[in-house]
């Protein structure tokens, strides 16, 4: 009889795979994202039990994080133990969920924005711990690509999608705003839009209200001149390229004006780490579902656990 058959794992390997899966459960915040979830679940008195709502979330975030369809999530838990481990679905006789199990928990979260108070709840639990101190934020946009192919069931592109230039390239898709902790590099604020819409019309969506402080691009240049600009905050953006270009370093004073956006760049590049890690880590280079209101969501999910990700060596030093 095979090891597999008698359901023993006697291999001694700790993979990159299970170190990451044991740290996020270690900090997740799993009690309280289960006490938000369970009031939307609909109670069922006949038929089979439903599955506990902590294992269709643990099912739901593996999702996310390695990038799996329902019918591939499904297929899975089936075929890897570590997930069905996870997900508390390793017993000799567990029923597994089905597709169309993972797909309705899927639609519960976004019928009722789950995802955005998941990200409320993380970044509650990481401000509670002194992670987050909200005294200055740093603003940017990423682009995501949208299938341009028409050969699917409607015959047209994503209408929700839009066409944007970037230099010299066209893109075709939508775009991931964030605010971000200047201090910490952790996002508390998504807003999800089509590509053409630009950076600098969602800048102050982006901030929370608290912050002294606010650091972004030259795509930022006379934000502070718009009528929603919000008195008492400071708006320190990058000078534009070209006239960065064009100080004389051998003038003291524009050695200087060059020595302050070498500044602003550094604190502006906190915000470049959530973005590889929702790109390079969780593989979100390209949308996943069609609409901008399903890939929002997802967007929100994602930031809140790369959130989690980034923060895991201080939340384990606290014991979480």
């Amino acid at each position: 009889m095979k090891q597999g058959e008698l359901g023993l794992n006697l291999s001694t390997k700790r993979t990159r795979k299970r170190e990451f899966l044991d740290e996020m459960s270690q900090v997740v915040p799993w009690a309280d994202l289960v006490a938000l979830i369970e009031p939307h679940c609909p109670k069922k008195k006949t038929g089979r039990p439903p599955f506990p709502v902590g294992t269709m979330l643990r099912v739901h975030f593996l999702q996310q994080w390695f990038g799996l369809s329902d019918p591939a999530m499904e297929e899975a838990l089936h075929d890897v133990p570590l997930y069905r481990e996870f997900a508390g679905l390793d017993g000799a006789m567990a029923r597994l969920p089905d597709e169309s199990t993972i797909l309705r928990f899927r639609h519960l979260l976004e019928r009722h924005d789950l995802a955005a108070q998941i990200l409320t709840v993380v970044n509650g639990m990481l401000a509670g711990k002194g992670l987050m101190l909200k005294a200055g934020t740093v603003v940017d946009a990423t682009l995501i690509s949208a299938p341009t192919s028409t050969k699917n069931s409607s015959g047209e592109r994503d209408p929700e999608m839009h066409s944007t230039r970037k230099g010299k390239q066209y893109y075709f898709g939508m775009k991931a705003h964030i605010g971000v902790d200047a201090d910490s590099g952790l996002v508390h604020t998504v807003i999800g839009t089509a590509a053409h819409v630009s950076e600098i019309s969602q800048a102050h969506s982006l901030l929370h209200g608290n912050e002294t402080d606010v650091f972004g691009d030259a795509g930022f240049v006379g934000v502070h001149k718009r009528p929603e600009a919000a008195p008492g905050v400071r708006w320190h953006v990058s000078m534009l390229p070209g006239k960065r270009r064009r100080l004389d370093l051998s003038d003291r004073a524009q050695a200087m004006l060059n020595e302050i956006e070498s500044i602003k760049a550094k604190i502006r590049g906190k915000v470049e780490h959530p973005f590889r890690v929702l790109k390079q880590q969780f593989g979100m280079a390209k949308v996943r579902y069609r609409g901008l209101a399903k890939n929002t969501a997802q967007l929100k999910t994602l930031f809140a656990l790369s959130n989690l990700w980034m923060a895991r060596r201080a939340l384990l030093a606290y014991g979480v």
